[in-house]
């Protein structure tokens, strides 16, 4: 049992709760950083890249994953793993693609064959940093932030091999 104020609650009952309150605090100091001066705004595409990355993130954790690493970069490739994380037993290299609207192609195309390239370089550089080398997969999470509608999130197990 934890006590807090007084009251006594259940551990349990009580860490359920902690991925929504920190959710619901990224998304006041979000509203908060957005009344304060910017000496240079990020383009419109990378802003919404950003909140692609983080409602990927709680949607992986709210299906299981532990994400271990965010934007992780290599020095030797310019390209970056969105998220890594374990699902069970497998570590999963994700890739995050945004779009505000399905109307040209779905989000997960663009992840090409060179793309594939890229992340699978810096995948095998992360994986040279482990002291084993566990089973491991691609996945592409596709995140739509469609005007005046719902926010949707598909996520592509085991999207492609390593190339």
């Amino acid at each position: 049992m934890i006590r807090v104020h007084s009251r006594w609650f259940a551990a349990d009952s009580f860490m359920p709760r902690s991925g929504q309150v920190t959710r619901l605090v990224l998304r006041a100091l979000d509203s908060a950083a957005r009344l304060l001066p910017r000496k240079d705004a990020a383009p419109a595409h990378l802003s919404t890249g950003r909140r692609g990355e983080e409602e990927a993130y709680f949607y992986l954790r709210q299906q299981g994953y532990v994400i271990v690493a965010r934007n992780y970069r290599s020095p030797r490739s310019r390209s970056e793993l969105d998220l890594v994380g374990w699902d069970s037993e497998m570590l999963c290299f994700i890739e995050v693609k945004t779009r505000t609207s399905r109307d040209i192609q779905p989000a997960e195309v663009a992840v090409d064959p060179e793309k594939r390239r890229d992340l699978s370089r810096v995948a095998r550089e992360f994986l040279l940093k482990m002291k084993a080398t566990p089973a491991f997969r691609f996945d592409i999470v596709s995140v739509y932030f469609e005007p005046e509608k719902e926010t949707v999130v598909e996520l592509f197990r085991n999207a492609f091999p390593l190339a």
